[in-house]
């Protein structure tokens, strides 16, 4: 019988589904990576020499920052720590991983210059949290960059898979929903700004094609 590590906040540190996680997202990494690049290259770009990740995984956003980076990695998920430290050091990146979950960032107040994520907020256990968590680790006029998979347009093809597949999905993928609005959920958090789009991709995985990339002001 396979055992559940839970971390505090509702975070479950499955031996199965984290392996899973980390050899699938290491492996599909340059696919998923030629679908999301534009809009990545646009929101990551000038990023400082230290940033803080949520959810940085086995290191997908690494090619986006430059060589020399300090980058503060907040990734619960153990499984994903060897892969993102052999890509952090092929990318001549300083990792500096933190073990807890992203509405509980151990960074003191106003410390970040900015803060990214991508295909994260949809599966932490409360975005909103999060979402105030990068608010107050970002300085006066930090920026929150991200590129996240979203809810889609109801009455949709991709919306009905979203919802008919929302259980498996989240079991495997360890408790992400694609049924999360997430532009709406950002644009209220409190931010001074916000400038986001919503787009698409054509991928197998229907329930993931519907996308928002931006940026929020601190």
């Amino acid at each position: 019988m396979t055992k559940t590590a839970t971390h505090r906040d509702g975070f479950a540190l499955h031996p199965l589904r984290g392996r899973f996680n980390s050899m699938f997202f290491a492996a599909i990494g340059g696919y998923l990576d030629l679908q999301l690049r534009k809009r990545k290259r646009t929101v990551f770009a000038g990023l400082p020499q230290t940033v803080v990740e949520l959810g940085s995984g086995v290191g997908a956003n690494l090619r986006y920052l430059a060589p020399g980076t300090r980058l503060i990695a907040v990734e619960p998920n153990r499984y994903m720590h060897t892969r993102l430290r052999r890509a952090a050091a092929r990318r001549a990146v300083e990792v500096e991983i933190r073990d807890v979950v992203a509405e509980r960032i151990d960074l003191p107040d106003g410390s970040a210059d900015a803060v990214i994520s991508s295909l994260v907020l949809c599966s932490v256990s409360d975005p909103a949290a999060v979402l105030a968590e990068v608010r107050r680790v970002l300085r006066p006029g930090g920026r929150f960059s991200f590129a996240e998979h979203v809810v889609a347009k109801k009455n949709t093809p991709t919306r009905w898979a979203q919802h008919v597949l929302r259980r498996p999905w989240a079991w495997v993928f360890e408790g992400c929903s694609c049924e999360r609005d997430l532009a709406s959920a950002i644009e209220s958090a409190g931010f001074a700004g916000v400038d986001l789009q919503h787009y698409r991709i054509h991928s197998p995985f229907l329930p993931f094609n519907t996308h928002i990339a931006g940026t929020a002001t601190g």
